[in-house]
C-alpha cells in the first residue's frame, strides 16, 4: 500500500477501539492501519488530543469499509438493511 492509496475511514478516541474496527476489516479481507501520534506508544495522550486514531484502508476498499463500521450502530439503534 502506498500513502497515496489510502484514506481515512473512521476516527477513534482510544487505540482500543481502532484496533478492533482494524480487526473487523481484516476479517472481512479489507486491509487497514490504525494510524496515531503517540510518540511510539509512550504518549497516547497526545492522540486524544490531536487527531485521534485514525483507520486507513484502499481508496477503493472504502465504502465497504464503511458499511463494516457503521453495521453495529444500525443494529444498535434497530435500522434494517
Amino acid at each position: 500500500m502506498t500513502d497515496a492509496d489510502l484514506v481515512v475511514v473512521h476516527t477513534f478516541a482510544s487505540q482500543p477501539e481502532a484496533d478492533l474496527a482494524k480487526g473487523a476489516l481484516e476479517a472481512a479481507g479489507i486491509d487497514a492501519i490504525v494510524l496515531a501520534d503517540t510518540v511510539g506508544g509512550m504518549r497516547p495522550h497526545l492522540a486524544w488530543a490531536g487527531t485521534g486514531f485514525r483507520v486507513l484502508v484502499r481508496t477503493e476498499d472504502r465504502p465497504a469499509a464503511r458499511d463494516i463500521l457503521e453495521l453495529p450502530a444500525r443494529k444498535s439503534t434497530g435500522i434494517r438493511d
